[in-house]
Parts: C-alpha cells; structure tokens; sequence
C-alpha cells in the first residue's frame, strides 16, 4: 500500500520538476567524478593551488548530490542510480588524465556552465510547478556552480 502525496503539486507538475532534477543530479555527478579525478591527477607547478581547489570543489558537490537526489525522492520519484543510468542522462564527458592542467580546469569550468543551464531549466519548472523547496535548492546549486566556473575561470587568469 502506497500513501498518497499531498504538498499542493500535482503528480504531473512532481514527476515534471523531478525529471529536471534528474538531470541536474546525472550532470552534478559527472561533474564531481571528473573534479575528483582531475584532483588526483592534475600536475605541473600550479600542482597544490589547483590540487586543493578541486578537492574543495568536488566535496561541495559532493554534499549537493545527496540534497538533490533526496529533493526527487520527496516529490515521490525514484532516483536513478548507476554508472549507466547516469551517463546516460548527461552530456558532460568522462575527463582526461592525460590533459595538462589549464586543459583540466578550462574543461572543468565549461562543464560547470552545463550544470548551470540544466540547473536553470530546473528552476524554470519548478517555479512555474509552483514548487519553492525546489526552486531554493535549483537557486544553491546555480550560485554554487557559479562560483566554482568563476574561481577556474581565475585559476586560468581569465575575468
């Protein structure tokens, strides 16, 4: 037996602003992959500044994960879980080792200004579901996103 849910959303406006965040979790976990793995193998003399900018990158994302894929579970959706499923709900390619370091972040950089777009198509549904918990969190995760393509752009002395 299944308990019905009533927070004033429809089940077709829930299962739309969750599809969004679906995509918003496959893109933020890509993201975090490539950032952690860019951590352990990013080199050259910037090493350490870069080496502890992705960590502190990749565990903010980290901790994001979770609040989105619990926001779903709330709006009565399953979370997709998987290698597979999530690669198949992103855009954002599997990083490099190889890359040099500039190459790391102006990559990194570019797949946060992904996240930021599919982060505002979510926030655009929620809004017009007319579902604030999820329109707050879609508002974290763009300036959370915003501020880490700023501090990569930095990194690589652009504005």
């Amino acid at each position: 037996m299944t308990a019905s849910i009533d927070t004033g959303l429809t089940q077709g406006e829930r299962s739309g602003v969750a599809q969004q965040l679906t995509k918003v979790l496959a893109d933020s976990y890509a993201v975090y992959l490539k950032t952690h793995g860019y951590h352990w193998n990013v080199r050259g003399p910037e090493f350490f500044s870069y080496h502890n900018l992705l960590e502190l990158q990749y565990r903010e994302i980290w901790a994001a994960l979770d609040d989105i894929a619990e926001r779903i579970r709330a709006l009565g959706e399953l979370v997709p879980q998987g290698g597979s499923a999530f690669a198949n709900l992103t855009s954002i390619k599997d990083g490099d080792p190889e890359k040099d370091a500039p190459e790391m972040l102006k990559e990194l950089m570019r797949d946060h200004e992904t996240v930021i777009a599919t982060a505002r198509a979510a926030l655009d549904e929620a809004d017009e579901a007319g579902d604030e918990a999820s329109v707050d969190l879609m508002t974290q995760r763009l300036a959370a996103h915003e501020k880490a393509a700023w501090m990569l752009r930095s990194s690589l002395g652009s504005r």
